[in-house]
Formats: structure tokens, sequence, C-alpha cells
């Protein structure tokens, strides 16, 4: 099993845990551009509280289960992966390693997990989708105010076969965040993470000149069509009518919010507060998961992210009705340590560690968890 393969290599593992990337990362990186992924919102409470709320869960674990088989698969919207997470979006990872998104996607397609490509990456729809051959992968799309761009970008990841279109909700302007305003750091100025615009035909029509020859006009062009403030639930029609792919949406916190996503025609939602960089003091993705669960019923198809950085964090999502996690910062961290060895470490490790967890709380099947393994704790 992989855990033995830790434990008996016969040489010493320097990186195992989460913290040990995100140490190991942080030595690695360029101070500005480690603040970029590690940071958040104003105080940084949102993603302190994303790593409470796992804390404070305990799991009920279950002696004399006969489990010695265990299936820890799960399958969302047609999409399969053999352990029960997605590696989530996350964008211009060309600031932690030069390889960014094509070693993240590699890595992913290695081991069979599901890889969502961001809006914001350093390299193309089309090539990420080329290194990833029939691996499962599907699309963020930040909805900016430029709606032919935003098409495009759905054609050309529907025409590369990515698996479901997952749009977030929850930026649609940047929040207050003080590690990359103390340092006036911007990678996108640079033409960091605009490789989605950049490449894209819509887009570089409406250039008097190319990316190549004027990046930096190029990039404050691509800057001035973020901010999309005003848009509102009834704009989700348009979207939804520009793909047959699944759509899923990003950012929902509340019961509220997940029933109207669900009443215009969007087929899942990511249980999101974006790791902590957008609202400072918002309620962590894991408590609102237990309300937008109550909200949508058992069977519409919900995953979370924020604050998971353990085995036994993933199976606590799962009690409390994921479907699936998406994984963030440690993959990224992972990359800057060791490119797409370390995504693949990073993966392999806490595949290992849900599966031994399961094994140990007595379960057989992830996905068939429910909140009889869980208990709140003061």
């Amino acid at each position: 099993m992989i855990q033995n393969a830790i434990y008996f290599a016969g040489e010493p593992v320097a990186q195992v845990a989460a913290v040990d990337w995100e140490r190991a990362a942080e030595e690695t990186m360029d101070p500005g551009a480690f603040g970029y992924i590690a940071g958040g919102a104003g105080a940084e409470s949102t993603m302190r509280a994303n790593l409470e709320a796992f804390e404070r869960r305990r799991l009920r674990p279950r002696m004399l289960a006969g489990n010695r088989e265990r299936d820890v698969s799960v399958d969302v919207l047609g999409t399969t992966s053999p352990a029960p997470f997605f590696l989530a979006p996350v964008g211009v990872l060309s600031i932690a390693h030069p390889d960014g998104e094509l070693a993240a996607a590699r890595a992913a397609a290695a081991e069979g997990i599901p890889y969502i490509l961001s809006s914001a990456a350093s390299h193309a729809i089309e090539e990420i989708a080329e290194a990833m051959g029939d691996a499962p992968r599907w699309f963020q799309l930040y909805w900016i105010n430029d709606r032919e761009v935003a098409a495009s970008f759905v054609r050309r990841a529907e025409a590369a076969g990515y698996g479901a279109i997952v749009m977030t909700l929850d930026t649609l302007t940047l929040g207050w965040r003080p590690r990359d305003l103390r340092g006036a750091y911007l990678p996108f100025i640079k033409g960091e993470g605009c490789a989605q615009y950049f490449t894209d035909p819509v887009f570089r029509a409406k250039l008097e000149q190319s990316p190549e020859d004027d990046p930096l006009t190029a990039a404050a062009t691509m800057l001035t069509t973020f901010p999309n403030l005003g848009l509102t639930w009834d704009d989700l029609a348009w979207l939804r009518d520009q793909t047959e792919l699944p759509l899923l949406v990003k950012g929902v916190l509340t019961g509220q919010d997940a029933e109207l996503a669900r009443e215009r025609g969007v087929d899942g939602i990511c249980v999101s507060n974006h790791g902590g960089r957008q609202v400072d003091g918002a309620v962590a993705s894991l408590d609102a998961l237990v309300e937008v669960r109550e909200a949508v019923g058992p069977d519409y198809p919900l995953l979370v992210d924020g604050g998971v950085r353990h085995g036994a964090d993933v199976l606590k999502a799962l009690c409390l009705g994921a479907n699936a996690v998406l994984l963030g910062r440690p993959y990224a961290y992972g990359l800057a340590v060791a490119g797409q060895e370390g995504v693949q470490a990073v993966i392999r490790n806490l595949a290992a560690e849900t599966d031994l967890t399961l094994a140990l709380m007595g379960g057989r099947v992830a996905r068939e968890l429910d909140r009889t393994w869980i208990a709140e704790s003061s």
C-alpha cells in the first residue's frame, strides 16, 4: 500500500504532511509569490476559521468492522476519481514553478485525480488538454465583464475535452489582501496568469498589437475585463445557454444561494470561501457545507474546499455531505518544492492518509459516510 512505502522506503522523507510542504515552499519561493499563494483577505480570519472548522469536528471510529477492503473512489457528475478529492483551480502557478499548471495537470493525470484548470492560468486550455490526454479535467471560469471572451473560453474548454465548467461567483473583484498590498505584488501585470486571454482569438482581436508585441498593454487590457460586480442570478441563464457541459458554481456559502443556483439549472455547487482570500470574517466552508446540504437534499452534487490539509479532513467533509473535496494550497506548495513530482507526492500522501484513516475508523466506502460518524466538540 502507498502508506507502507512512506514508512519503509529506507530513507527519511522530508515532506509528508501539508505543513511540511508549506514550510519548504516558503524557503523555496520568492516572498511575494509565496505571500500571494499563502495569504488571505484582511486579518486572514476566514483562513483560520476554515482550519478550525475541521478541528472542531471529531470522527467517531467503529471497531471490528472487518474492513480489510475499502473503496475511497468518488464520482461527481460523471467524473470519477480514485480518491475523494480533485485538484482545485489555483491560478498563476507559474509563480510557484516555471512549469506551473502544466506540471500540476500532468501530476493529476498520472495519479488519475481530476484537475480543474483556472481561467487565471499561465498555460492555455488546449496546452493543458494535450498534456492530460484522456485524463479527467474541468475548467474554472471567472465571468469577466466581456461576455464575448467569456463565451470563447467556454467554447474552447468544451472543444478541448473538459468535463464541466466551474463558474466562480465570489471573485467578481479582488479582495483586500494585505500581503499582496504591502509588496505591491500583482503577477498579472507582468503577464503571469494571462495565458487563457493571450491565446484567445476573441481577446486578441480586440488588441491593437498582439500580446507578443505589447505584453504590458495586453495584460492591462485583461485586468480591465475583470471587475464584474453587476452580475445577478438572472445572468446565469446566459451562461447556462453557452454549453451543454455540466455547470457548477463555486463560492456558495448559504442554503438560500444554493437553492437559487439549483433553480437556474446549475448542476452542482462547490461550497467555498475562496480559501479565505475574498471576505475576511466569512463563515468557514465546512460550516456552510452543513447548511447547503440541508437546503439541497441528499442527492444534489456538492464539493467543498478551504482548509483541507489531512486525510481526516477529507473524510469529515464527506461525513458532512460533500461528494468530494477540492485540494488547493497543499499541491501548490508541492509544486513549488519539486514540480510535477512534488504535486504527485502531495496527491499520494493525501490519498494514502485518507485510506488509512478510513481503515482505522472502521469505514468501508468513503462516499457512504454520513453524519453519524461525526461528533461536534465545543
